[in-house]
């Protein structure tokens, strides 16, 4: 992977960059290309996800670069478990989930386990780069293509499901009930891939107004970032698909 030099400013506190993957020579790249930048910080490193919740629990990240396929303990089985650690704290680390299949059903299940982006690893640094920007910053990284093709793959065959079903959890009906009109049409929009700009173009309304209905869908269903919000649109039939 090659280093790139940043025009980011620096910031006070650098982004806490953790890299999770069984390669050495993958670790030492990703390390590489992080510590280019000056706005960013690798805090440590681990060779599977038992290391990495032995070492996240003594150290701390704002993001971790999680590969999904790892022995001992894999991606999915870590992300789910780190965050569930975390007790939905704002605190807890942002994962970023890498793979090298396009297609992956564990990195479909690392994005239910609470993983907020998807990305290939041979994914341009730049990309990258950002991703890790944007997850920090809250505004996850959802539905680039890959994201989006994921969950229209492994979704696909199953029936769509009715919100009000026995299956859904009662909290996440409660949680849909208190849903405007509005907010699920800006949810569906959302699941579709659609940024907040052209959200705001399909509505005819303005982007902030956009920006306040997104920040109200994460707080009334629970939902860490943009990413969930995908994942609980396809779970409940928002998606018309």
């Amino acid at each position: 992977m090659t280093t790139q030099t940043s025009t980011e400013p620096p910031t006070e506190s650098p982004i806490r960059v953790f890299v999770v993957d069984d390669q050495q020579m993958v670790r030492a790249g990703f390390r590489m290309l992080v510590e280019s930048q000056p706005d960013m910080v690798v805090v440590g490193e681990a060779g599977d996800g038992g290391e990495a919740l032995e070492r996240l629990a003594v150290t701390a990240a704002d993001v971790v670069l999680m590969d999904v396929r790892m022995p001992r303990l894999d991606g999915v089985e870590a992300t789910r478990a780190l965050l569930e650690r975390a007790g939905g704290a704002e605190t807890a680390p942002r994962v970023i989930v890498l793979t090298t299949f396009d297609l992956d059903e564990y990195a479909f299940a690392a994005l239910r386990a609470g993983a907020s982006a998807f990305l290939l690893k041979d994914a341009a640094p730049p990309e990258l780069l950002g991703s890790i920007r944007s997850v920090h910053a809250g505004d996850a990284v959802v539905a680039p293509s890959t994201t989006r093709r994921l969950l229209e793959h492994f979704v696909r065959a199953a029936p769509t499901p009715d919100p009000t079903e026995a299956d859904v959890p009662a909290e996440t009906r409660e949680r849909l009930a208190l849903l405007t009109d509005r907010e699920r049409e800006v949810l569906q929009l959302v699941a579709a891939g659609r940024s907040n700009t052209e959200i705001a173009a399909d509505l005819v309304v303005a982007e902030a107004t956009v920006k306040t209905h997104v920040s109200r869908l994460l707080a009334k269903t629970g939902s860490r970032d943009r990413v969930q919000l995908v994942v609980l649109a396809y779970d409940v039939g928002l998606t018309g698909r």
